[in-house]
């Protein structure tokens, strides 16, 4: 494959990227959102991390995990308990990052 080519998909594939991000930006910046509309779209985030993480948190392999012994889930629980509390990206990140750390030590994984 020449150069060209290989530059022409990058470009193609950061256009097929960025576009869908962009577009609503574009039409919905002059307009004023329906507030039942802005409610609904404060939920989203959430509803994505949640989508994201409840896996990762509850699933071993192919099999539900909820045990002592789930060192992610056990970490979570704090975490989540500091998230809702602080309102702080910062100090969830850094409580989750030291319980999983503190577990592997512990455990040593």
């Amino acid at each position: 494959m020449d150069q060209e080519t290989i530059f022409i998909t990058i470009l193609g594939m950061g256009l097929v990227t960025y576009l869908p991000r962009l577009l609503p930006v574009w039409v919905l910046s002059s307009k004023k959102l329906p507030a039942v509309v802005v409610d609904w779209l404060r939920y989203v985030p959430p509803a994505v991390l949640a989508a994201l993480l409840f896996p990762t948190l509850l699933l071993k392999e192919t099999s539900l995990e909820l045990s002592i012994d789930n060192l992610f889930l056990v970490a979570a629980i704090p975490t989540f308990l500091v998230a809702w509390k602080t309102r702080s990206l910062f100090a969830s990140v850094v409580t989750g990052m030291v319980l999983v750390a503190a577990g592997r030590l512990i455990s040593g994984f």
